[in-house]
């Protein structure tokens, strides 16, 4: 196992790596829309979702991967009712086929947050 890491994306909150390559296949742990200059929470769900899809994509960069390399995402709303404006921003970051996916409604993120997603990507062979 490979620890992959940038400083595009917020550190780590507890002891774990950003990213984990296992041979081909990439695991990017739950990313919160917290701003990597800062390390504070951004403004609001639409500005912390936007913030998740920008960390997500810089370690899939830093491992030379990008979203069309994922295969399943894991998605964590703090309310539901914030399910289609995720839906929105997601789809300006996935097309066909898309990866699978479950949004799950929890009753607390790490840092109060409004929104987590993990994705799961494989580099092809």
């Amino acid at each position: 196992m490979k620890a992959i890491s940038t400083t595009l994306a917020a550190a780590a909150v507890g002891p774990y790596s950003q990213a984990a390559m296992s041979e081909n296949i990439l695991f990017i742990s739950g990313q919160l829309g917290i701003n990597p200059e800062t390390q504070e929470m951004e403004d609001g769900f639409e500005a912390q979702a936007k913030r998740v899809f920008k960390s997500l994509e810089a370690i899939l960069k830093e491992a030379g991967l990008g979203f069309d390399n994922v295969v399943k995402v894991s998605v964590f709303l703090q309310d539901m009712n914030d399910f289609a404006q995720l839906n929105a921003i997601y789809a300006t970051h996935f097309t066909e086929p898309f990866p699978a996916r479950e949004a799950i409604e929890v009753a607390r993120l790490p840092k109060d947050g409004l929104v987590e997603i993990s994705l799961i990507a494989v580099r092809p062979s």
